[in-house]
């Protein structure tokens, strides 16, 4: 981003600082503020973060706001663009405060203590305005992310803002989009400043949306038949989780494969599924052993036992498309050799593991995982020669060398049993259907999200949603997508 400002700065243009105090100005009156009688109270901290939010007590108070800015920065410290903004502050009157008043008496907050340059926790005075920041329950914006947290890895650096409203600049930062980002940001604008930032440099990272997740969509051909959508294999289904299977096949069928087996791991387990007879239920070897399957999902509900990891090796071997979810992913965390194993496979493999999962494999834990989860899935894929999507609030898909891709649909309600199920059938079934393995990866986690906001949409959850819900949700959507709406009688 540095390097983006560097290159934006042109002589003869509007300095950014400016155009982005401006763009603020604009968000909050438009969003927060209801009245030009109106009260705020603007934070602005040290560095050029601290000068935009003058810029924006500027703005407001030509007209005629209220404000009342708290200042804690040092005048002959600061930027010389920073500094032009504070000057421009007191030219219209203002007297930066130092703390923040007791009286509480305003309509919102604009938060501009820390931007991206933040690199240390919060100590003592800052720390102790984000918490009365917080403290306030008043809608709060926040100038390019909310102060405290940070901006590569979503982490919260000893407290952080909670904001309504977030308004970045010129590109999106990767923290407000996944793992306490998702809690801290609020509804979050994006404001280009005139900046093509792409010409400038090229993103390491893009978000998930359904022009990219959906491109590789058409309608299907009248004289098509089921051979011409693939055949998904299964393995999972040990002793008392036979459900698992069940619903990772029955997303397999319903978001468009031709025919779906399922290679149950359970010596006792149903011949048929009788909530979806389509399913072919055999035994694991005898799935391993077909010769028409276009691709493998392996792990739901497979358990630790000596077959499941012989069925792993096996599915490992093969030259098929593999989908990695669940106790196959901890198979392979505890085993060096499969490791080595999966490496070496010639076809594409795809990890599906949430942060426990991703610490396993790495040889870590969960906590090590979320506090940059970006770094966690690089290496996993990086690692495994595998393509990744690293599961929890804003999922992240990486490829080895590839560009990052986060995804932002769906809500709480998929924290519940199955949907890790549901989603490694969904990604199955769009391998089968000839899918690249990235373009099936992302269609399946984004769909997967989204089908769980459409749910909400109708009230349905988040509390209590279901896996199943999700799949038939999913299903809709991607017939809504691929065809339009449907025409009503």
């Amino acid at each position: 981003m540095r390097e983006i400002e560097r290159l934006a700065a042109p002589a003869g243009t509007a300095p950014l600082m400016r155009r982005a105090g401006l763009a603020a100005a604009d968000a909050a009156c438009a969003r927060l503020l209801t009245g030009n009688r109106s009260s705020v109270l603007v934070l602005a901290g040290p560095g050029n973060n601290g000068g935009d939010a003058l810029w924006v007590a500027r703005h407001l108070k030509d007209r005629w706001y209220r404000v009342e800015v708290v200042f804690t920065g040092r005048a002959d410290k600061l930027s010389p663009e920073a500094r032009e903004a504070l000057d421009a502050w007191r030219e219209a009157g203002g007297e930066p405060l130092a703390a923040i008043p007791a009286h509480g008496r305003w309509d919102a907050v604009v938060d501009g203590l820390f931007g991206i340059g933040l690199a240390r926790d919060l100590e003592d005075r800052h720390l102790d305005l984000v918490e009365q920041v917080n403290a306030l329950d008043l809608p709060v914006l926040a100038i390019d992310i909310p102060s405290g947290l940070c901006s590569d890895t979503g982490r919260v650096r000893g407290a952080a803002v909670r904001a309504t409203l977030t308004v970045s600049f010129i590109a999106l930062k990767p923290g407000m989009l996944t793992h306490a980002g998702t809690e801290h940001c609020g509804e979050i604008l994006l404001r280009d400043l005139e900046v093509d930032a792409p010409a400038l440099r090229a993103p390491k990272m893009r978000v998930l949306d359904r022009e990219s997740a959906a491109a590789a969509l058409a309608p299907r051909p009248a004289d098509s038949h089921k051979g011409s959508f693939g055949s998904v294999g299964i393995i999972g289904g040990a002793q008392g989780m036979t459900g698992a299977a069940f619903l990772a096949g029955r997303a397999a069928l319903k978001l468009g494969a031709g025919r779906i087996y399922l290679g149950m791991l359970s010596e006792r387990h149903p011949s048929v599924d009788n909530a979806q007879p389509e399913l072919m239920v055999r035994a694991a070897d005898e799935v391993l052993a077909l010769e028409h399957l276009s691709c493998l999902a392996v792990g739901p509900g497979m358990g630790h036992l000596r077959e499941a990891a012989r069925a792993l090796d096996a599915a490992i071997k093969s030259r098929l498309p593999l989908v990695l979810d669940a106790d196959a992913l901890n198979l392979l965390a505890a085993n060096a050799r499969r490791q080595r194993a999966l490496r070496k496979r010639g076809a594409p493999t795809i990890l599906t593991p949430h942060p426990a999962e991703a610490g396993r494999l790495l040889g870590s834990d969960t906590e090590a995982v979320q506090n940059d989860r970006f770094a966690a899935a690089e290496e996993l894929s990086r690692r495994y020669n595998a393509l990744v999507v690293l599961k929890g609030a804003g999922s992240i898909c990486a490829a080895p060398g590839g560009v990052i891709w986060i995804n932002t649909t769906g809500n709480p309600g998929l924290a519940s049993a199955g949907q890790g199920d549901v989603l490694s059938g969904m990604i199955a079934a769009f391998l089968a259907q000839g899918l690249d393995p990235a373009d099936a990866l992302h269609l399946g986690v984004f769909l997967h999200g989204a089908a769980a906001d459409a749910l909400v949409e109708r009230g349905i959850g988040p509390i209590g949603m279901t896996a199943s819900e999700v799949t038939d949700a999913a299903r809709a959507l991607l017939n809504r997508w691929v065809y339009g709406e449907p025409v009503k009688a």
